[in-house]
Formats: C-alpha cells, structure tokens, sequence
C-alpha cells in the first residue's frame, strides 16, 4: 500500500517536473520567437515598401546625350 502510494507520487513528480519544467518553458521560447521572426519581417517589408516610395524619377541616372563627334565610323575589312 505504501508501495503505491510512493510510486504514484513519484509518477506525479515527474509528470509535474516534465510539464514545468520543460513543455511549458518550450512553449513560450517558441511563441517568442515566432513573433521576433514576424517583427523582423515587418521591419523589412516596411523599410521595403519606404525605400520604393521615397525613390523618383529624378533620383534615376539618366544617359548623357552622346555627341556625334565622339564616334568613329566603323569600315568593315574584308578579308581575302
């Protein structure tokens, strides 16, 4: 009887010690860092989405005019 008795608080303690100690910690450490990887990806979408907007047209490079001078005619060689 005390037999028992002992060996179904010992399965209780573990079962206690198992649900406290471990499932539970786990269960925050992964809800934590499932919000931190959903911070840090709405932080980069919102600096994504900033970047674009703030850019214009005249912040692009345009080509210079190039005049004609500055070219040489091009003579194909035949060869024989």
């Amino acid at each position: 009887m005390i037999l028992r008795f002992l060996l179904y608080g010992l399965i209780f303690y573990m079962v206690f010690k198992l649900i406290f100690n471990f499932i539970i910690p786990l269960f925050r450490t992964t809800s934590q860092i499932r919000q931190q990887f959903k911070d840090v990806n709405t932080r980069m979408q919102d600096q994504m989405n900033n970047h674009y907007n703030q850019q214009s047209p005249r912040d692009t490079p345009r080509p210079q005019k190039v005049d004609k001078e500055d070219y040489i005619e091009f003579e194909e060689v035949k060869e024989k």
